[in-house]
């Protein structure tokens, strides 16, 4: 066993028992298969499956495509109880209001998981070394992203160009189909805060 591989706490497994356990409760309700969910989403039905039984923590573009195979808001993995956003409507999250999700590499507070239908998924994360974290593939998925750093110092990595590094205060917007990472610059951890938007019928 390698003694620097991230271990899983409790807590952390048991989030994504219930996580998966939300996701068979929304596929059942559809009457849905899982090869029927891996279909719709573009995934591997061993993805969905290990969804399902808590035996992985997707990742945000995994958590979209899952959501598109499901044919409900991302929101809606994360809370049984919602309302979706109207015109004219405000919603306000409190201190400790949130929906903790844990990776592999990041630690995520899904802010406002009870606001279905958002064009916005705004939340907070904590980041590590990027020597500490382990990625196979670059994240991408439709849509623009906002990354602000709040404490600490970020490496941003897109594929197709060098890495940056932000200082605490600094921000980046972009493309979010290009593939990219963030982990933490430095041996000290990074708190972020990142917005995703969706766009609807996005060009190109």
């Amino acid at each position: 066993m390698d003694p620097h591989a991230p271990t899983t706490p409790p807590a952390a497994s048991g989030r994504r028992a219930r996580l998966g356990e939300r996701l068979r409760q929304l596929r059942r309700e559809r009457g849905l298969t899982l090869q029927e969910v891996a279909t719709r989403s573009g995934l591997a039905v061993s993805t969905v499956s290990k969804v399902e039984r808590g035996l992985m923590a997707p990742t945000y573009d995994r958590f979209s495509q899952l959501a598109e195979g499901l044919g409900v808001d991302i929101a809606e993995l994360f809370s049984e109880q919602g309302e979706r956003f109207r015109p004219g409507e405000f919603a306000i999250a409190r201190r400790g209001e949130y929906q903790l999700h844990e990776t592999e590499n990041y630690v995520y507070e899904m802010l406002f998981p009870e606001v279905w239908g958002k064009a916005m998924t705004p939340m907070m994360g904590d980041l590590r070394a990027y020597e500490t974290m382990r990625f196979d593939r670059f994240v991408s998925h439709p849509g623009e992203e906002f990354l602000l750093v709040l404490s600490g110092r970020v490496t941003v990595s897109l594929e197709d160009m060098a890495p940056v590094v932000l200082e605490t205060g600094e921000s980046v917007y972009f493309d979010s189909r290009r593939g990219h990472l963030y982990a933490a610059a430095g041996s000290e951890g990074a708190r972020i805060l990142v917005v995703c938007a969706k766009l609807g019928d996005q060009p190109r």
